[in-house]
């Protein structure tokens, strides 16, 4: 299971994998309106560095625009089918950077060199916040080469995850948020052990946590801050003992096949 793992913070890391680099959900900066990155450096250049770049939902922490214009030319970008019609200033950002956009929906696949990307259905409100209609799917990517990493994105707990996913060896799973409380469609700690048990990889990394917190609500609730990494592992531990856990810190990587 040749595939290396980078955690860059919250949704945005690099799995790496038969050659080819993918970047999810890219947020390399230090402030977005209401919420500042509170613990780890800013993700070096080496992030920007990518063959392709997943983008799991429209919510500015997952599509960031910014962020993608700090691409270099040519990346291929994936994003949800319709996201360039419902984001005003994708196609502009887009076109300026010189990236290749792709929009896809759940069942597409498609190649990046010698690893095959295919999007699978999320449970999670997707659409460009505070406002705007429904008009892109959520979802999840399972990134196959020589081995198959699945990165949930956002989502809640659904009944047919195990089987739209299929079998994995790596599971990159949201495990808290950027506030104090997790709405519908997301995966607490617990939530995300009992995901871990259904899907049944080699092993996982916790994501989507411990990074972003709104700016004044530094004591408001801090646990859901700082604990769901810890309590993600403990949790899995007891449900899912099989799997390896791997709690990186911020900018640290790991080849899930020997702990490194």
């Amino acid at each position: 299971m040749p595939v290396e793992v980078t955690w860059w913070g919250h949704a945005t890391c690099t799995i790496e994998d038969s050659g080819v680099r993918v970047l999810t959900d890219p947020l390399l900066v230090r402030r977005l309106a209401h919420l500042r990155r509170r613990r780890g450096a800013l993700p070096s250049p080496d992030a920007t560095r990518a063959d392709a770049v997943l983008v799991s939902h429209l919510h500015s922490d997952h599509l960031h625009l910014p962020s993608l214009a700090r691409l270099a030319p040519g990346t291929r970008l994936v994003v949800p089918r319709g996201a360039g019609d419902a984001v005003r200033g994708l196609r502009r950002v887009a076109g300026a950077a010189g990236l290749d956009v792709t929009e896809v929906t759940p069942g597409d696949v498609l190649r990046v060199g010698d690893v095959r990307v295919r999007a699978v259905t999320a449970a999670h409100d997707g659409r460009r916040m505070p406002f705007g209609p429904q008009l892109c799917p959520a979802l999840g990517y399972v990134v196959s080469g020589e081995a198959d990493t699945y990165f949930a994105g956002d989502t809640g707990l659904f009944d047919s995850m195990a089987d739209e996913v299929g079998p994995v060896d790596v599971a990159l799973l949201p495990v808290g948020g950027w506030g104090p409380y997790l709405g519908h469609g997301h995966l607490d700690a617990g939530r995300a052990a009992e995901a871990l048990a259904a899907l049944s990889p080699r092993a996982a990394v916790p994501v989507h946590y411990g990074t972003y917190w709104p700016i004044g609500m530094d004591a408001v609730r801090p646990h859901e801050f700082y604990a769901p990494g810890d309590e993600f592992v403990r949790k899995a531990a007891l449900i899912a003992p099989k799997v390896s856990v791997h709690r990186l810190a911020h900018g640290e990587r790991v080849r899930p096949e020997d702990g490194r």
